[in-house]
């Protein structure tokens, strides 16, 4: 039997009051409307809840032992209804999506943002663009609630992350540089590389900045840091300036090759992993739904299915 909640509001209230026309009042609605409904109530349930007379309304046995049972079905669903505009509020708040690089690589990027607006169209995204000395992409300080990353990460045991891209890395040289010469695609030899000064992030990087001076790949042999850079900018004016080379992710190539600098692919070193993370154990509707899309557009590319921009 199915029961409208409105009709045991009703009567909850009719119950508190043993007055009709108080109850109404209360309810917002006309005395002869309540009294139509607490009798189709009593009709479906085939007993009278309620004893009228002169004197006033009085609970009947039925009416006494609904009561308590009707006031708990009603609080369940206050408390349901109280959930449920949570997690409508929390649809429509804002998701900070950090970055330190841009993951533009394919249109993911805007691949990402349609599907999560699909599923959350009164969400809003707020890009925030961190700095290479915090390679978390603020994640570590709270300020990103989710952030396209480099692996590894410092403290990589706090977050869940999933990868999104897998370049070749390349080496960035000044174009008079002696490996600058021949065809774009030949590759070189990590081993070429290394006598050469390096650019270094900040030691805040933590393990990334080991990571892109390739130091598992130096059996040992300490890098040469020609300078410390901090953005692309920085990078490519220590690499005009000679100061030393770099290594970069094949998807960042554009962000140096503005003239006066070549890129060359590299021999013996690990492809890179662009990678969206988020603090383990977080669960907000929103970071869920963000992971959940972008999950989805990396799945789609894994398949050979069409490719990011197609969102």
């Amino acid at each position: 039997m199915d029961v409208h909640g409105r009709d045991l509001r009703y009567f909850v209230a009719v119950a508190q009051e043993l007055h009709f026309t108080r109850a109404a009042e209360r309810l917002f609605v006309s005395q002869p409307a309540l009294s139509k409904q607490i009798r189709a109530l009593e009709g479906q349930l085939g007993v009278e809840l309620l004893a009228r007379d002169r004197h006033g309304v009085t609970l009947t046995p039925a009416g006494e032992a609904l009561l308590p049972y009707a006031r708990r079905v009603l609080d369940s669903w206050d408390d349901a209804w109280r959930a449920v505009e949570r997690a409508k509020a929390a649809q429509r708040s804002t998701l900070v999506v950090g970055m330190s690089t841009s993951p533009g690589r394919g249109g993911l990027l805007p691949a990402v943002r349609s599907r999560f607006a699909a599923a959350c169209p009164e969400a809003a995204l707020r890009l925030r663009q961190v700095g290479w000395q915090d390679s978390t992409a603020g994640l570590a300080d709270g300020g990103s609630d989710v952030a396209y990353v480099w692996l590894p990460l410092p403290g990589q045991e706090r977050f869940d992350h999933l990868v999104v891209a897998r370049e070749p890395r390349l080496v960035a040289l000044p174009e008079d540089h002696r490996l600058a010469a021949g065809e774009p695609d030949a590759p070189v030899d990590f081993a070429e590389l290394l006598a050469e000064p390096f650019l270094a992030l900040p030691p805040s990087a933590g393990p990334l900045r080991d990571y892109w001076l390739a130091l598992d790949a130096r059996d040992g042999r300490p890098a040469r840091i020609g300078a410390e850079v901090a953005s692309a900018e920085e990078t490519y004016e220590a690499l005009v300036a000679g100061l030393g080379v770099v290594l970069l992710a094949a998807g960042n190539a554009p962000l140096v090759t503005l003239g006066g600098v070549v890129t060359r692919p590299v021999r013996g070193i690990e492809p890179s992993r662009l990678a969206l993370a988020w603090p383990r154990g977080a669960a907000g509707p929103l970071l869920r739904a963000y992971v959940r899309a972008c999950r989805q557009v990396v799945g789609a590319v894994e398949r050979g299915g069409p490719g990011p921009a197609a969102g």
